[in-house]
């Protein structure tokens, strides 16, 4: 099942794709069912990310932004793929599309662009979006942003977090999760991330996680807090950049930064150490994540 806010328009280019759908002759019929039910997916986050009502009108900064989207779950690089093919598959058969696709090694599934984008989360969004999910009820949300916020799980790991885990963490000072490609990281945790370690283990049962209940798919609670997000979030704001739950980690980055920066490293030690805690091997990937700052900032400066 698909959760979609944008219910009119997600039925509106399903119509779209159906018809596409009925001209469709490639590979066995179970490679046209997963290439259909992927483009189903990406027809609901067309649908809430860009209220498109027009699958011919697919460009390739939709799948650009897509591909982050999926990253961002924790989706691998072949399941990536297999995805984009679904996609320029139907894209070739739409009669007169608007835009032209490029192949897939432009649509950066290992690297990233724009890295003078500042991607980050002020404050009071953080604050506005945490309160509203308290407000409806979503207390799991709320602790789920805020571990995001200020320890950098990625969402697919925060909500496979379990009571064990938490425990250690809570004693030890340091979270350790594996991330994508089975990489194990620490990450130093503060009294905001400790107090809702401590909250969730006073209400969830030893052996359990910590936000995803028994009978329920960890894809539902990751999708759930997407949709909140998405719901909720001001899509005014000044910059390009459009909050997502990802976000949050570019938040985080630059702030951990200027305090190994205050703490006196070089901003060559305190790019190293950030992309150790991110997880990355590569420091082009860290200036992304700190595209926010400015010069004097990454230099030292200005961190008064």
């Amino acid at each position: 099942m698909i959760a979609v806010i944008n219910t009119g328009i997600y039925h509106t280019l399903i119509s779209q794709l159906d018809r596409l759908a009925r001209h469709n002759r490639h590979g066995s019929f179970k490679t046209r069912e997963r290439y259909y039910d992927a483009m189903k997916r990406f027809c609901a986050f067309l649908a809430d990310e860009y209220r498109l009502e027009k699958i011919s009108n697919i460009s390739g900064k939709h799948i650009e932004a897509y591909v982050e989207r999926l990253k961002e779950r924790g989706r691998s690089v072949a399941y990536i793929k297999t995805d984009l093919s679904a996609i320029r598959l139907f894209h070739d058969l739409i009669p007169d599309p608007r835009h032209r696709l490029t192949g897939n090694d432009s649509l950066v599934l290992e690297r990233r662009r724009n890295g003078d984008v500042d991607r980050t989360w002020t404050d009071a969004e953080f604050e506005e979006i945490s309160q509203q999910a308290v407000r409806q009820g979503h207390d799991d949300y709320a602790d789920m942003l805020t571990l995001i916020r200020h320890t950098e799980l990625r969402s697919h790991e925060c909500a496979r977090l379990d009571t064990a885990t938490t425990v250690g963490a809570a004693r030890s000072g340091m979270l350790t999760v594996k991330g994508k490609g089975g990489k194990v990281r620490s990450i130093p945790i503060n009294d905001a991330t400790l107090n809702v370690l401590r909250c969730r283990l006073f209400v969830i049962r030893r052996g359990y996680k910590l936000f995803v209940p028994d009978g329920i798919m960890t894809d539902s609670v990751m999708n759930g807090l997407e949709q909140f997000v998405i719901r909720f979030r001001n899509d005014d704001r000044t910059t390009d950049a459009k909050l997502t739950i990802h976000r949050l980690s570019y938040t985080w980055a630059a702030e951990r930064y200027l305090e190994l920066i205050s703490a006196g490293q070089s901003p060559h030690e305190a790019s190293k150490k950030v992309s150790h805690w991110l997880g990355h091997e590569w420091d082009s990937v860290t200036r992304i994540y700190l595209a926010a700052l400015s010069a004097d900032e990454k230099r030292g400066g200005g961190t008064a």
